[in-house]
C-alpha cells in the first residue's frame, strides 16, 4: 500500500461517503486530521500514522477485512444472486464499502465455516492446489459407515464424472443405525474442494450425506459462539495463523 493516498479515497473505501459527500463534510467542519481541520478532502495523508475523525469520531483504517461467518443452509456463496440471498447479504452494514468476497463455496444446503474476504492473495493461496490445504467437516450419512468406508476414502474414490480424489482421513464419530432410523456421524478431511465434493465420495461408496457443515479451513476453526448466519473479524492469531499457509 501507497504510505500516503487522498483523504477522500481512505475515507471512501472505510464506507465513509462518497467523495462528493465527503467534501460537503470537510466543508462543514466535520473532519480533523492530526487534530487540525480539513478544508480539503483531497489532501495527502497516511492512514497508518496519521490521526483521523470524522465528526468526533475516530477512524481506524483497514486496507483488507477478513470475516468468519457460519453459514445457514438457503443462501448461496457469492456475492450476488438473481434469485437467492447471498452470504455477503448477511453482513452487517459496516462491512459493505470493503467488496468482500467469500473464499471458496460451501453449498446452498451446507452449513458452516466461511471465509469472506478482500484481500485476493490470501484467498489464492487458500484456494489454489497446490497448497493441499485441509478441509474438515462434519456429516449425517445415512446409514451405517465402517471401515470399509474408511479404508477407501483414505486410498482416494473415484467420483461420478471419473475424478479420483486425494486420500481423506474419515472418521467415525457415532454409527447410525437403519432399523433405529438413526444417520450415522462422522468427521471428514479432505485437501481439494471439487463440486459437491463430500457428497459425491459418498455416494461413490453407495451412500447419502442428509446434514453437511464445514468446520475448520487450514487452521481456521468454527468459532462455536457464532450462531448460524452471524459474522466476525478474524482475531490477529487467527489471521497470522491463515497467513503462514503462504509460507
Amino acid at each position: 500500500m501507497k504510505q500516503t493516498q487522498r483523504l477522500d479515497k481512505i475515507l471512501s473505501h472505510m464506507g465513509i461517503g462518497t467523495r462528493s459527500e465527503l467534501k460537503r463534510l470537510a466543508k462543514s467542519g466535520a473532519i480533523y486530521v492530526n487534530g487540525s481541520k480539513v478544508k480539503d478532502s483531497g489532501m495527502q495523508v497516511n492512514p497508518l500514522q496519521d490521526e483521523i475523525t470524522v465528526n468526533g469520531e475516530p477512524v481506524t483504517y483497514k486496507e483488507f477485512i477478513y470475516v468468519m461467518m457460519n453459514k445457514p443452509q438457503g443462501v448461496v456463496s457469492a456475492t450476488e444472486d438473481n434469485r437467492d440471498r447471498t452470504v455477503v447479504d448477511l453482513l452487517d452494514d459496516e462491512y459493505a464499502a470493503f467488496d468482500v468476497f467469500p473464499v471458496g463455496r460451501l453449498d446452498k444446503d451446507t452449513e458452516g465455516l466461511l471465509l469472506l474476504t478482500n484481500d485476493g492473495k490470501l484467498a489464492h493461496n487458500l484456494l489454489s492446489p497446490r497448497k493441499h490445504v485441509p478441509k474438515t467437516y462434519f456429516a449425517k450419512v445415512e446409514w451405517g459407515v465402517g471401515q470399509a468406508d474408511i479404508d477407501a476414502f483414505a486410498q482416494g474414490v473415484t467420483l461420478d464424472d471419473g475424478y479420483e480424489t486425494l486420500p481423506g482421513e474419515l472418521r467415525i464419530l457415532r454409527q447410525g443405525s437403519e432399523a433405529a432410523g438413526e444417520p450415522s456421524e462422522i468427521e471428514l478431511t479432505i485437501m481439494e474442494g471439487k463440486f459437491h465434493q463430500v457428497k459425491r465420495m459418498f455416494q461413490a461408496v453407495g451412500k447419502t450425506v442428509v446434514y453437511l457443515k464445514r468446520i475448520s479451513m487450514g487452521p481456521l476453526l468454527l468459532d462455536g459462539n457464532l450462531r448460524l448466519g452471524q459474522s466476525r473479524e478474524l482475531t490477529e492469531e487467527e489471521l497470522q495463523a491463515l497467513r503462514s499457509v503462504h509460507e
